[in-house]
């Protein structure tokens, strides 16, 4: 609950940061450091340091969660073709195990360099790299409900293969999705922005956790300047030990081996 409550206030932050405050030129000196009028200081080009930070987590967040709901949409759909029909299975996991193959930093450094930053292009390719994960969940539970007794009658019944997987196999094991998605979500933040501070995500003047980290690269900001980027590095910090408690709680609530004594 308290991972809740720290996404939610994050969420809303985002929601509502000052737009106009994180773009606009001149609204105070370069280098400011925290105060009053501007709580984070001011980066380089004066523009408010808070702002930006706020600004730039509804990006990343928004790259996190979107880049999270298509991968494991993706992997739904080949994990659940894989684990239901015997035919298909052989193909489409050794097509998984291509691509598990390959470092995952190296294949998403590699891929961002060739088709350029940007926000949509961050989305796509963290989702069809990491969409062989939740395939290989959802095909071990399928392989397990396929052989249960409902399904089984079902099929004796004679209800179809696509009734049976979308009305009783699925629903029935859709459980560790969940978790996986909630903690997707904030592997992904991580992963924009690393390749935003690197220089492969999302690009200026659009604010992101990585990018405003990218400030940190300049060593007299990154020694005498913190505020341009230690307010980026802590929400980050802060807002993946948030989703990582928020999916342990997933986990418990949807495990049906689980006992409270």
């Amino acid at each position: 609950m308290i991972g809740v409550v720290v996404i939610a206030i994050l969420v809303v932050g985002t929601i509502f940061a000052p737009q106009k405050a994180a773009f606009d030129l001149g609204l105070g000196q370069g280098h400011m450091p925290p105060s009053r009028a501007h709580w984070f200081g001011t980066d380089a080009l004066g523009r408010d340091v808070f702002a930006r930070t706020l600004l730039g987590g509804r990006v990343s967040l928004i790259v996190g969660l979107v880049a999270a709901l298509f991968s494991t949409a993706i992997g739904l759909v080949v994990g659940s073709l894989a684990g239901y029909f015997r035919r298909l299975d052989f193909v489409l996991m050794r097509w998984v195990d291509v691509i598990m193959s390959f470092p995952l930093w190296i294949l998403l450094l590699l891929a961002a360099a060739f088709v350029g930053p940007g926000i949509v292009n961050i989305i796509v390719l963290i989702a069809l790299i990491t969409w062989p994960i939740p395939a290989r969940i959802i095909r071990g539970q399928i392989l397990q409900m396929r052989e249960v007794d409902f399904v089984t009658a079902a099929r004796v019944l004679g209800a179809r293969d696509r009734a049976i997987l979308g009305r009783h196999v699925l629903p029935n094991s859709i459980a560790p999705l969940l978790v996986y998605t909630s903690i997707a979500v904030a592997t992904n933040v991580l992963l924009e922005a690393a390749l935003s501070y690197l220089g492969l995500g999302v690009q200026p003047p659009t604010p992101s956790w990585g990018n405003l980290l990218n400030t940190a690269r300049s060593i007299s900001v990154l020694s005498r300047e913190p505020w341009q980027w230690a307010p980026a590095a802590i929400l980050i910090v802060v807002f993946v030990l948030a989703v990582n408690f928020v999916g342990d709680g997933v986990r418990d609530a949807v495990d049906p081996r689980r006992t409270d004594f």
